[in-house]
């Protein structure tokens, strides 16, 4: 976790659901740490996002990616498999946040070099519970690679 004086961890929150940003985003905000949470809602604008290219010229470098597996356009699977091919994004963890429980999408994430593969739950207490047992794995045990400023 940060230290009191580092910048917030940034997390890049990759999904098309409005109300499962909304949720994730109210989750991180409940668990008071020190997080900066950006979102984009297609796996075309989380590549141009991570290259810092077009709109997101001066998006800052997440420590995390946060990645549905079901989207509109390129696929998260298939934006999961961008950003492991590149050398220059390879290292960043990905995890994929998803509704998805189908077997084979678990099977293709890992095999995509996914970080992790979590479910989002249906309701929303427990949603709540999924965020911040992330966050706190992620951001309190995990010893991640700091992004650039």
């Amino acid at each position: 976790m940060p230290t009191p004086e580092a910048r917030p961890a940034r997390i890049l929150l990759v999904d098309d659901n409005a109300t499962d940003v909304a949720l994730t985003r109210a989750a991180l905000r409940a668990a008071k740490l020190a997080v900066e949470l950006h979102s984009v809602s297609s796996g075309e604008a989380a590549l141009a996002f991570l290259r810092r290219e077009g709109d997101f010229a001066a998006a800052p470098a997440p420590d995390l990616v946060l990645l549905d597996v079901r989207m509109p356009g390129i696929s998260g699977i298939e934006t999961l498999r961008v950003i492991k091919s590149d050398p220059k994004l390879r290292e960043l963890p990905v995890a994929m946040l998803t509704s998805s429980t189908l077997d084979e999408d678990v099977l293709r994430s890992y095999t995509e070099n996914a970080s992790a593969y979590m479910t989002k739950p249906i309701d929303i207490d427990s949603f709540r519970a999924v965020v911040q047992r992330l966050e706190n794995f992620w951001f309190s045990v995990v010893v991640l690679p700091r992004g650039d400023d």
